[in-house]
């Protein structure tokens, strides 16, 4: 039997939760209430969710080496997820806030120098690297079309 002296204890730990959920969505499933309600179809909601998400995050996978935006749906695979598994929502943030502080370092002053420098050194070099290989070589194409 509930006599309610668990309330207060929950209404407790979410107060003070509310500070961080201002920040953060909070976590756990995002599916209708009337889904959660019943126990079957809210693990059936779950199995379809997981499989829609694997098959963009594979989506993703299979476009990492071809031609596509692999790690854009890879990402989008994991939001799908996000929308039922708490793991899948804890991955999520910390990839967001790795990226922001990746984002911020990058506006850095010294680190876009030190880019700019490096990118710039790189390019030359590989200009130098074409140069001399036709020099030495010349422009020869790999078929051989013979004139007319």
């Amino acid at each position: 039997m509930n006599t309610g002296s668990d309330r207060e204890t929950n209404e407790s730990a979410t107060g003070q939760s509310a500070g961080s959920a201002a920040e953060e969505a909070p976590l756990g499933s995002r599916a209708p209430e009337f889904i959660k309600a019943r126990r079957t179809l809210h693990l059936s909601w779950q199995v379809g969710v997981f499989i829609i998400g694997l098959a963009v995050v594979v989506g993703g996978i299979i476009m990492l080496p071809l031609p596509g935006p692999g790690w854009l749906v890879i990402f989008g695979g994991m939001a799908i997820w996000a929308t039922e598994f708490v793991w899948a929502q804890l991955v999520l943030r910390w990839t967001k806030r790795k990226v922001s502080e990746a984002a911020k370092r990058a506006m850095d002053p010294r680190v876009r120098r030190r880019n700019i420098i490096l990118t710039s050194i790189g390019l030359v070099v590989a200009g130098a690297l074409i140069g001399i290989y036709l020099w030495k070589y010349g422009v020869v194409m790999p078929w051989n079309i013979k004139s007319q």
